[in-house]
């Protein structure tokens, strides 16, 4: 499909204990209904067509043979329907009984795959009528069809060369050594498995999570469907538990004790994406592999998706996580300062402070780190400059911090050195171009830095993420300090950082001039304010940052081309910006990102605390002088 998706169902049906015509009708139904919602894979519970816990019933010819005639209807009801069926089967080969995963595709049987991890142990006892399937596939004939079975299969489509499935089935994925490690290893992207899991207490979490981390772990993604309600609840409930991951995120997970089709919508591109990524994560074709080429069907049509995306990837939208990751993300910036201070032996740290969001995230991580030192925050050089643009609001906002906090604030007006400063290049001061405000920027950086050779101490960088991402600073200006503490923090996520320290700090003082800052529009006050009032806002200018946070995750956590991430976009912010906003602030994103590289390739040091980061020593190591004609056509020609 369009943009490496693929649509997935993973299917519970109500059943009837060794009722194989009754489930059989349930399965078909089912599949013509995942036809209809443009499903290219569908995966059915282990023993499905039979029921799961038929037990000694296994050992009747007359199961045996209603679930191969089961099987034979399912064939026939799948012809002409592009679409890879997996469900599950007792089969006998060579007088053994195994427990399948049969693979159906438009009326041709694919693969017979059986169970290789037979459980035996508890409320299990497979054992007595199932033996391991073995690794290396033979060819059997079944419904008048030639057909490999066993375990080492790999289903590979012809036309998507991402799309390559393979099975597990039920204890597979909790044995030790789950089949899908070699799978993978062997090129696999997708991993089904047909499961009978019963419910007990938590079960379900430890189930959600052992798929989940099978699938971050084997970068693939993985369809789980469990036996529902029909099995028999003579000792044991089954609750129909379906997950869909992708590569470590829950994309789709249907409530307990129900039935029917769970959908979501993979995306193969990031699964390729991130193995491209990872230099340790090796696959080849394998010798011991059987490879079955299929026709997946799929076209270039656009998906009306499945799966939400997240308006801020940056930032977690439950509230307990994303408190947690503000703590872990301050103790990595506050522990990567106090290294550097320790390493160099400074005393004294130098931050300019303006009252808005940046400098006060880097004051809080700069208390953090004299406090785990055990130096005087006094040592802390808080200066604030007011110039030409400063309003009172945020010179109010900057000295109450300072003081809240324990630093010591200097105040430098730098009106007059800038004035002097244009004289002496000949600029007028009435003409307010990138002059006029990088002047201003420079002079300010200039203090600081002389501060800090008066007194033995260390500049402390206020730049975001978000900000070094479309050049958004003054070269040689505020993007120059010695150690840059917000290098890898987006702007949406200072955001957060700041709320957090606000809520969870015991100075009700202190937490109200932080809640002020943070309603204070974002901007850098280089122009004069009108009627007292902040006059340039940044968001006004460059777009709005919770956009360009989302198009530099998806750029550079996957490599997403401008069509896929425009679609997404309008995905995750439908209720809040009209297409027409979101393309005009995308062609935006490009072109600063790529012509203002050459401020990130001088950056000074600072902590990666995320997945995504800029240090042009590290995650990305881009040519200043880069053609960006190729992002920019496809962009200009959605």
């Amino acid at each position: 499909m369009k943009d490496g998706f693929i649509r997935v169902a993973a299917a519970t049906p109500k059943i009837k204990v060794a009722d194989c015509k009754y489930n059989t009708a349930a399965i078909i139904e089912m599949i013509g209904e995942a036809y209809e919602n443009q499903v290219k894979i569908i995966v059915f519970p282990e023993l499905c067509i039979t029921g799961y816990t038929c037990n000694d019933l296994f050992f009747q010819n007359t199961l045996l043979d209603g679930a191969i005639e089961g099987l034979s209807q399912i064939l026939d009801a799948s012809r002409g329907k592009e679409m890879l069926i997996f469900v599950g089967l007792p089969y006998m080969h060579l007088g053994k009984l195994y427990n399948v995963a049969a693979v159906v595709r438009d009326g041709r049987l694919l693969a017979m795959i059986p169970k290789k991890n037979i459980p035996n142990y508890s409320e299990f006892y497979e054992a007595r009528h199932f033996n391991p399937g073995q690794e290396t596939p033979i060819e059997i004939f079944l419904l008048e069809q030639n057909v490999y079975f066993g375990t080492n299969i790999i289903l590979r489509a012809e036309d998507m060369p991402e799309l390559m499935v393979a099975a597990e089935i039920c204890e597979d994925v909790w044995a030790p050594m789950p089949p899908g490690i070699s799978h993978v290893l062997a090129g696999a992207t997708v991993l089904v498995n047909c499961s009978a899991s019963n419910e007990t207490i938590c079960k379900d979490v430890y189930r959600r999570e052992l798929v989940k981390g099978q699938s971050a772990k084997l970068v693939c993604g993985y369809v789980y469907t469990s036996a529902g309600e029909g099995e028999s609840t003579q000792d044991l409930v089954f609750a129909g538990h379906d997950i869909i991951c992708e590569n470590g995120t829950v994309i789709g997970e249907s409530s307990r004790f129900s039935t029917g089709i769970l959908y979501s919508d993979m995306d193969l591109q990031r699964i390729a994406s991130e193995r491209r990524r990872m230099t340790t994560f090796t696959t080849k074709e394998s010798p011991e592999y059987q490879y079955v080429d299929f026709f997946a069907g799929v076209e270039d049509v656009a998906l009306d998706l499945k799966r939400p995306y997240e308006k801020t990837p940056f930032v977690p939208s439950d509230a307990n996580e994303r408190n947690y990751r503000c703590e872990s993300i301050l103790s990595i910036q506050s522990m990567g300062l106090k290294k550097r201070l320790e390493h160099t032996g400074c005393k004294n740290a130098v931050i300019g402070i303006s009252g808005g969001l940046d400098s006060t995230l880097a004051l809080l991580v700069t208390v953090r780190a004299f406090d785990l030192l055990q130096i005087d925050r006094k040592n802390i050089t808080a200066v604030t400059m007011p110039c030409f643009g400063t309003t009172d609001r945020t010179y109010q906002n900057a000295v109450l911090l300072t003081k809240k906090l324990g630093a010591t604030l200097r105040e430098i007006d730098i009106k007059e050195a800038v004035t002097v400063h244009f004289r002496d290049i000949g600029h007028d001061p009435s003409v307010h171009d990138v002059t006029y405000e990088n002047g201003q920027a420079r002079e300010r950086t200039q203090i600081l830095m002389d501060i800090a050779n008066q007194n033995g101490g260390m500049v402390i960088g206020t730049g975001d993420m978000s900000e070094l991402a479309l050049g958004w600073a003054t070269y040689n200006g505020d993007h120059m300090s010695m150690y840059g503490v917000n290098a890898s923090v987006p702007k949406t996520l200072v955001r957060h950082l700041v709320r957090y320290y606000a809520d969870t700090c015991k100075d009700a003082e202190l937490s109200g001039v932080l809640e002020d800052i943070l309603d204070t529009p974002v901007s850098p006050e280089l122009l004069p304010p009108q009627d007292g009032m902040i006059s340039q806002k940044t968001e006004d200018l460059v777009g709005p940052y919770e956009l360009h946070d989302f198009f530099l995750y998806h750029v550079l956590r996957f490599g997403y081309t401008p069509s896929k991430i425009y679609r997404i976009a309008r995905i995750a912010f439908e209720d809040e910006y009209d297409d027409a906003v979101i393309l005009k602030w995308l062609k935006t994103f490009y072109r600063r990102f790529f012509t203002q590289q050459f401020k990130r390739s001088c950056l000074p040091d600072g902590p990666k605390v995320g997945s995504v980061a800029l240090s042009p020593r590290g995650d990305l190591r881009m040519p200043s002088d880069a053609s960006y004609n190729l992002w920019m056509a496809e962009v200009e020609s959605l």
